[in-house]
């Protein structure tokens, strides 16, 4: 992801799309083909002489012009270098030359995506029947299982796939219509023709610059892909603490947690991830502020997308592989899960068992106010829920033992998994 952004491939899609131009104005009849064949054969560059020239003249378009046509000369074909950016400008070059960089961008990114989705399929499927208590506001409430927890993860990957993938699609635009975007020197023809060439579409309309809507987009897609690593990594701090240690990130033979505690094993690569998806984050305000430009073009937006582009595609690349490393690896405790179902003696069951009283025959009010009495004095006294249950007579005289035991079923509870499973996974 790194070397589609240095200067020497951003400088090879420049004049990936000057020699595209240059062809097809000469297939139209407009550059001497002599002259686009000679272009094609011997134009190069170096990056650091496109540097050193920008250093001078202060204009990096003109500075890689420039060197190109230096290289023609070298060559003996200083005369074809004449038809070098003939009737371009040069923010037809450099956005158009950024699209194919982002396409590139963009197939890492959703090879990384799937690669996430692959495991996250997988591991779903392994802990699909795991019981596991399921917690609001950080706080015990019913059973899930284990499998639709990374289930949910897999259902929003897959829309920050269809996300990413419309944004990325809007960003394969280029554009060669001109200072202003009237098309006064290249016909909309010709820039069509080029587009195609290089596996672009023309903007339907532009100023001297694409329109910054679809950046901006792109890096909110970016962003919402890299909450979700953040979401994953998150789930696993709370659940690798000491007084929970339902899961665990993968810990090396020979890793050492703490300079001053042999016994720590920390989740330091989850909170990588979630520091580093709040760069991602932060780099989507600087996006949309990119959108106001003056008139039909000023270059408040360029600087920064020197920055946000590259560092976006890498860091979401990046904690891709990491959050991947993480789900694949992740040790699960199905016998922790199971102590911590336990812990409250059947409390978690209290919503069910409110339920099968308002159905034998409790006003509800009175099933509330009932079961909830007994549930604060078993987690006052750490009492037996229960126990309790089963000895009070208001409850016993509508419910009889079978029916208070599917009252703490966890089967009941969790009998709808394999169709939740169909709806995320298909049959």
């Amino acid at each position: 992801m790194g070397r589609i952004w240095n200067d020497d491939a951003k400088y090879r899609a420049w004049l990936d799309v000057e020699l595209a131009a240059s062809e097809t104005l000469a297939d139209m009849g407009i550059v001497p083909a002599e002259a686009a064949k000679a272009l094609r054969a011997n134009a190069g560059f170096t990056a650091d002489r496109i540097n050193a020239i920008e250093r001078e003249v202060r204009h990096d378009v003109i500075a890689f012009t420039t060197a190109v046509s230096e290289t023609m000369a070298a060559a003996g074909v200083a005369e074809a270098s004449r038809w070098l950016h003939y009737g371009l400008t040069s923010n037809d070059v450099v956005d158009t030359a950024q699209a194919l960089q982002v396409k590139q961008a963009s197939e890492l990114i959703l090879a990384g995506v799937d690669r996430v989705l692959q495991v996250l399929h997988r591991r779903a499927h392994e802990f699909k029947y795991t019981p596991q208590i399921g917690r609001t506001h950080g706080i015990q409430a019913e059973p899930i299982t284990f499998g639709l927890k990374i289930a949910l993860w897999f259902d929003e990957l897959q829309r920050g796939r269809a996300r990413f993938a419309a944004a990325a699609e809007d960003m394969r635009v280029g554009k060669l219509s001109g200072a202003v975007g009237t098309f006064g020197h290249i016909s909309p023809e010709a820039e069509e023709r080029i587009c195609e060439k290089i596996g672009l579409k023309p903007a339907p309309i532009a100023s001297q610059v694409i329109a910054r809507d679809r950046h901006a987009a792109y890096i909110n897609a970016l962003a919402l892909i890299t909450a979700l690593c953040e979401k994953i990594a998150l789930e696993v701090r709370h659940l690798q603490r000491t007084e929970v240690r339902e899961v665990e990130e993968p810990f090396a033979a020979g890793q050492k947690g703490s300079s001053a505690m042999p016994h720590k094993r920390n989740p330091v690569t989850c909170e990588q991830i979630c520091g580093l998806a709040r760069v991602v984050r932060s780099n989507v305000q600087a996006a949309i502020e990119n959108i106001a430009l003056w008139h039909e073009r000023d270059i408040s937006h360029s600087s920064v997308e020197r920055v946000i582009l590259p560092d976006s595609t890498i860091l979401t690349d990046y904690l891709l592989e990491k959050t991947h490393w993480l789900v694949d690896g992740m040790r699960v405790s199905p016998e922790r899960m199971q102590k911590n179902l336990d812990l409250t003696c059947g409390l978690i069951f209290s919503g069910q068992l409110l339920l099968d009283l308002s159905a034998a025959g409790m006003l509800r009010e009175q099933a509330y106010k009932t079961v909830q009495s007994l549930a604060m004095t078993a987690w006052e006294n750490g009492d037996d829920f229960r126990v309790m249950v089963a000895a009070d007579p208001s409850i016993s005289a509508l419910l009889n033992p079978k029916q208070l035991a599917s009252s703490f079923s966890l089967e009941r509870q969790l009998g709808n998994v394999d169709a939740i499973f169909r709806r995320v996974f298909g049959q």
